[in-house]
C-alpha cells in the first residue's frame, strides 16, 4: 500500500490498535495487522521465537498468531499510498521485516501495561493469569520483538505517541 512502509510492534496492551486508529484519523494508510492480516499458524512448525522448551496453552495461542506473508508482500509492494503503517504483533515478522523502512516498538512500564490489560474493552487477551504472565514476561525479556526497532514511549497520550512516530518518519 505504500511507497514507504513502517511496522508498529509491541507486546499486547502497548497501544498498537490505538496508534492504528489515530493514524487513520489523521488520514494515513494504516493496517490493523491483528485484524486484517492475522491467521492461525501451527506453533510447532512456524518460525516463532520462544526460549521455552515446552509451551503453555497461552504460549501456543500467542505463537500461533502469524501474519499472511504473501498478503504483507502484496500490500507493501502497492505504491498507491505514499506511506503505509502496519500495526500489530506477528510471531513470524522475521519472514517479512525486510519489507519495512523502519520498525517502531511501543513500550510501556509494567504498571501501565497491567492497567491497560485490566481495562481492555475490545480484547480479552491478557485477562487470564497465564496470558498476563506471558505478556509481562515478553515485555521484560523483549524476546518476541524485532531487535532493531525504534523504541517509542507509549505511556504518553496517543496523540503524542503518533506525533513521535511521524517525527521519525518525516525527518528531512
Amino acid at each position: 500500500m505504500g511507497k514507504r512502509n513502517y511496522l508498529i510492534e509491541g507486546v499486547s496492551g502497548t497501544g498498537k490498535t490505538s496508534v492504528c486508529h489515530e493514524l487513520r484519523r489523521r488520514g494515513y494508510a494504516a493496517i490493523n495487522g491483528d485484524r486484517e492480516l492475522r491467521q492461525q499458524g501451527d506453533a510447532t512448525t512456524e518460525s516463532v521465537r520462544s526460549t521455552r522448551p515446552t509451551m503453555s496453552a497461552a504460549e501456543i495461542s500467542h505463537a500461533s498468531n502469524i501474519w499472511d506473508v504473501e498478503k504483507v508482500r502484496q500490500l507493501t509492494g502497492n505504491p498507491d499510498d505514499e506511506t503505509t503503517f502496519f500495526c500489530g504483533g506477528s510471531r513470524n515478522f522475521n519472514q517479512f521485516i525486510s519489507l519495512f523502512d523502519a520498525v517502531f516498538i511501543l513500550d510501556v512500564d509494567a504498571k501501565t501495561l497491567n492497567e491497560r490489560l485490566d481495562n481492555r474493552a475490545d480484547d480479552d487477551w491478557g485477562k487470564s493469569k497465564s496470558e498476563r504472565e506471558l505478556i509481562l514476561h515478553l515485555r521484560a525479556t523483549k524476546e518476541d520483538l524485532p531487535d532493531d526497532g525504534i523504541i517509542i514511549d507509549a505511556t504518553q497520550p496517543i496523540i503524542n505517541v503518533v506525533d513521535e512516530i511521524l517525527s521519525h518518519v518525516f525527518r528531512s
